[in-house]
């Protein structure tokens, strides 16, 4: 076990001020939903192990799952924020496969841009007061921003769908606007998988990918799940198919490179938008909105840019995403962003908007320590 940090009690400070119950959950998740809905990176780093009736189980990874999972089950209401601080298990980390994360998890709050604000704001809070005099940088994206581009630009949902699960990871958005500048050429398939291919018979190809991997002894917990195996080759072969038009592929070129400080962000996405000819509708008024109710808590400065290429490694989020680094820090201090989907996913019976942001303690102390 790794040692609690020395600075844990001014964590629970803040978490106190800013009126955040702390939880505890189980260091023993059931590992399906990080293997649905965490994202491919992080899938490959969870260690996994199995309980004496089979079910699959992992060390906690992260704590925004097994936070929701908690509420779910106990039927508490909403709005409700909990904050949480202690050790997550990832295998081939630089810096050690076991580490202290702390965060907040907001819930329930149907006030997004107040509700997004206040996340950012609770992060920058918490690493103020953790590493005071430090000067901290903002860089936050929006995945509903990004996706309404994709749609205004009118991409099939097929091509959205890849685009948007590779938002966050720069080198599968690379390769993906790679393959949508030039559709690869079809590829050969063995007789029975081209047939459920061709069919599009994602159930028939599932089980059939299914079987050979039980023959062949592989488990869908290395890696991705026959479902997901299927769904991907048939989604191939119809992105193979299209091919965006010039005009639309340059324009979707030039949203990916806008970088603007945050107060300037939203004008900066209606001039594209007008010279585009596309509206971005409601997710530039709620943009907007968000950088209104940021620049009340005075973070709207310079410290804190809108890159609109920049997204998060995690499939559940769906909104606002951020990091917060510090000068003189090669990697991130802090990261969060929004995720409504998420708890509809993992069971709940309603809707329940979320966002939340977790920090890594294990940097904060490095950089304490090497402080003159």
């Amino acid at each position: 076990m790794t040692a609690r940090p020395p600075f844990a009690e001014d964590i629970a400070a803040v978490f106190a001020e800013r009126g955040a119950a702390m939880v505890e959950v189980a260091m023993l998740q059931p590992a399906e939903p990080f293997l649905d809905m965490a994202g491919e990176d992080l899938r490959r780093r969870i260690y996994l192990t199995e309980s004496e009736t089979g079910e699959t189980l992992c060390l906690r990874p992260e704590f925004t799952i097994p936070v929701c999972l908690d509420h779910i089950e106990s039927r508490a209401g909403t709005p409700r924020r909990y904050a949480y601080l202690g050790e997550v298990f990832r295998q081939r980390r630089e810096g050690g496969s076991e580490f202290f994360q702390a965060g907040i998890e907001d819930l329930g709050e149907t006030d997004i841009a107040t509700a997004d604000a206040r996340s950012l704001a609770d992060a920058h809070a918490l690493l103020e007061r953790t590493l005071p005099g430090r000067t901290l940088s903002v860089t936050l994206g929006d995945q509903t921003i990004f996706e309404a581009v994709l749609a205004a630009l009118g991409l099939p949902r097929g091509w959205r769908m890849r685009l948007a699960r590779a938002f966050g990871a720069p080198d599968q958005l690379e390769a993906a606007l790679a393959d949508l500048a030039d559709p690869p050429k079809n590829v050969a398939l063995p007789a029975p998988v081209a047939a459920f291919v061709a069919d599009g018979d994602h159930g028939g190809l599932t089980a059939h990918i299914a079987a050979g991997m039980e023959e062949a002894d592989l488990s869908a917990a290395l890696g991705r799940t026959p479902a997901e195996i299927a769904r991907r080759l048939i989604e191939k072969a119809e992105l193979r198919s299209v091919r965006l038009s010039a005009e639309a592929f340059a324009a979707l070129k030039r949203f990916l490179a806008i970088h603007a400080p945050l107060g300037d962000a939203a004008a900066a996405l209606e001039a594209f938008a007008g010279d585009a000819g596309i509206s971005l509708g409601a997710a530039l008024d709620g943009f907007a909105a968000r950088a209104d109710a940021i620049a009340a808590y005075n973070l709207a400065g310079n410290g804190v840019h809108y890159d609109a290429a920049f997204g998060r490694p995690l499939d559940y989020y769906t909104g606002l995403v951020f990091e917060i680094s510090a000068a003189g820090g090669e990697r991130p201090l802090a990261g969060g962003g929004r995720y409504d989907r998420l708890l509809t996913l993992l069971g709940a019976q309603n809707p329940i908007p979320g966002v939340g942001f977790s920090v890594w303690l294990d940097r904060i102390e490095a950089l304490r320590e090497a402080a003159p």
